[in-house]
Parts: structure tokens; C-alpha cells; sequence
């Protein structure tokens, strides 16, 4: 079966190594761009959040290449995440598309919805190469993000940006066509000398330290967020980020097998948020204080436009900000945003950030003499 799914990130390269191994065939929407914008606009309803109406792009443009059927990751809890698909299924049939909806339900959902998906996945695959087919995409995804974290720390700090970017760029393209496990490590370690050699050396000054959190498509989906991450590697900071493809799959998928992230987030939004409000609005509490505790120099919370949990979230910010005396910058999106309002306040708020750094290296001099 031809199959397509939403773009997030750096999602498309585990999911079409998954799909093609299963013995399917991966129909890669397009990248995000300014159709898939105006038909996922057009078609959902007006109130609904920005990553519904760019899965729902994403979708139509899957379809028209051919696509069979759609892969979709479903939801419980508070988040409207939950009732994408449903939605998203009733729109395309109504606008005469012809397709079936494969939907992977967390355990905590509607157990029918994954035993379907997950039999027409594994119909033409014996056992064995279907665990083959896992291992590799989960390892895939593993290195991707060592990888992009990677990337993340050299930018600000290289010779060259454009060439570190180059390097990161062959580094995705390698991961996403090897087909051994075992190559996946030496591709990371390939990435990670083309950055050393194009590192500046240590001046004993770092620089500056942002972390983004916030709704996770918003997060990690480049193309919605405006390339934040880039941006701001360029202008020289240092994007911190936990959230990840990888961690998301392993506290939502598995985690009876990673609790760790559970308790952690609990441990640290309990003095301000003690009970879940769906979707990542109690993780966006939790990393705000952890960036208040490891005195990193800012923070970004990017929200799609109406999402009800990280507006909880938002609320919250001015208590977590005092508290540990943490500038945070809240960047609301949606299909009308521009790049031109956010590159001004992206750079107003590095320029703040740096302005306190300096103030605060002054006092400290003070202090000392």
C-alpha cells in the first residue's frame, strides 16, 4: 500500500524507513510550504489549532500524489490532538478523496484503532523483518536527534556557519538512506568531525543559552516556526531543547519502559502546576523550571494560536519567570503569522538576554573587587 503521513520535523526519516521495511511504500507529502498553508487553512474549520491544519495539508498533498492510505498518530486526554484524525478523515472523504486511515492510538485509546493499523502495517512482512524494519528506524531516530543536537551546540559556535550547515544537511541525507544499523553511529561520528574541525576555539566566554518548548509540532517543525532554531543558532545562541521525536516516543509509546520522564516532569511543575492540562502544557511548566534551575539565559514557548494547554502554560509563566528571575519570550502562531514580526522580536529578546549577561558579568567584577 502507498501510504503518506504528516511532516514534523525531522519524523519523515524514521517513518519512511518503517513504512518501505514493512514492505509499503512511503509517499512523502511535499515540505511544508505556502500551498500546504492555504489548503489546510482553507478546508478546517476556522477555531482549529495551526498543526491541524498543516497535517491536513500535508494529507491532501499525499493524496494527490498518489497516496493509498494515511498514518496517524492518535491522542487521549484534554488536547484536541485526540480528534485530528477523526476530523481530518471526515473532511478529505467529503472532499472525494478515496483512502484508509491507518490510526496508531496510544494503549490508553481505542485498542480496536491500533490492532487494525497495526495488522494492515505488518500484512506483507514475516515477523522478523518487521523487527528488523523497527530497529532500524528507531535507531535512525535515536542518531538523528544526537545529531541535531549536535548541530545545535556548533552553530553558534563556528567558523563557518554556512559549511556546519552543509555538514548537518549531508549528515540527514546519509541517515535517511542507510539501510544498517550498524552504519548509523559512523555517520554520527562523521557529523561530529566535520563540526570540530569548523569549531572557533574556546574563548572562555559561552554563548548565550535559550531553551524552546512549547506545543511539540510548533517545536519541531522548521517550516512553521519560521527555522527558530537556525535563526537563533545564527545570531549566535545556543538552542537548548529536550523535546524530541525520540523522547516523545518513548514517554508516550513506551512508557512503561522509560518512567523517568513522567516523574521528572512531575517533580518539576508540581510547585506550579500539579495535575496534567493536556497535551505538553505541564512539560512546558517543567522545562521552564529546569531552565530556571540550570541559569540558562532564556526562554522561547512556541504555541499554535487557540491551543488550550500551553495557554494554560502562559498563565503560568509570569510566576516561573519571577521565581528564578528567567526572561521567557511567548511566540503565538498561526497561518497569518509572518517572518518579519518574529525575526524583530527574536531579535529584540537576544539583545535583552545579552544585555543582562553583560550587566550581570559587571556586578560579579564588582562583587569581587
Amino acid at each position: 500500500m502507498r501510504l503518506t503521513f504528516p511532516h514534523m520535523g525531522l519524523l519523515s526519516i524514521p517513518v519512511e524507513t518503517l513504512i518501505n521495511g514493512l514492505g509499503h511504500e512511503a509517499v512523502p507529502a511535499p515540505p511544508t510550504n505556502k500551498r500546504t498553508f492555504e489548503l489546510g487553512a482553507k478546508y478546517s474549520p476556522e477555531g482549529a489549532c495551526l498543526p491541524f491544519k498543516i497535517n491536513l495539508g500535508n494529507f491532501i498533498e499525499g493524496l494527490e500524489q498518489g497516496a493509498e492510505g494515511i498514518v496517524m498518530a492518535g491522542g487521549v486526554g484534554p488536547c484536541r490532538f485526540g480528534y485530528y484524525a477523526q476530523i481530518q478523515q471526515q473532511i478529505l472523504e467529503d472532499l472525494g478523496y478515496k483512502f484508509k486511515l491507518l490510526l496508531l492510538e496510544p494503549l490508553g485509546g481505542k485498542r480496536q484503532e491500533l490492532y487494525h493499523a497495526v495488522q494492515v502495517l505488518l500484512e506483507n512482512v514475516p515477523l522478523h523483518q518487521a523487527v528488523a524494519a523497527l530497529r532500524l528506524a528507531w535507531q535512525k531516530i535515536r542518531w538523528v536527534d544526537q545529531g541535531n543536537a549536535l548541530f545545535r551546540y556548533d552553530l553558534p559556535r563556528s567558523k563557518d556557519q554556512r559549511e556546519t550547515q552543509r555538514s548537518y544537511e549531508r549528515f540527514l541525507a546519509a541517515m535517511r538512506q542507510e539501510t544498517k544499523v550498524l552504519q548509523l553511529g559512523r555517520h554520527y561520528q562523521k557529523l561530529a568531525e566535520w563540526l570540530k574541525k569548523n569549531r572557533l576555539p574556546e574563548t572562555g566566554t559561552p554563548p548565550i543559552r535559550v531553551k524552546i518548548i512549547g506545543e511539540i509540532y510548533m517545536v519541531l517543525e522548521p517550516r512553521v516556526n519560521f527555522h527558530l532554531e537556525m535563526l537563533l543558532g545564527e545570531m549566535g545562541v545556543e538552542v537548548v531543547r529536550s523535546m524530541s521525536i525520540s523522547q516523545w516516543a518513548e514517554e508516550h509509546l513506551l512508557g512503561f519502559c522509560y518512567p523517568h520522564h513522567r516523574h521528572r516532569t512531575a517533580l518539576l511543575s508540581e510547585p506550579f502546576l500539579a495535575s496534567s492540562v493536556g497535551g505538553h502544557g505541564r512539560e512546558t511548566i517543567a522545562e521552564m523550571v529546569d531552565a530556571g534551575v540550570n541559569r540558562l539565559d532564556g526562554v522561547i514557548q512556541v504555541l499554535p494560536f487557540t491551543c488550550m494547554p500551553e495557554i494554560v502554560a502562559q498563565s503560568i509563566t509570569p510566576a516561573v519567570s519571577a521565581t528564578y528571575q528567567l526572561p521567557i519570550l511567548t511566540l503565538v502562531i498561526d497561518e497569518h503569522s509572518a517572518e518579519a514580526g518574529m525575526m524583530t522580536r527574536l531579535e529584540a529578546f537576544v539583545d535583552l538576554l545579552r544585555r543582562k549577561k553583560v550587566r550581570f558579568k559587571s556586578l560579579q567584577g564588582y562583587v569581587k573587587g
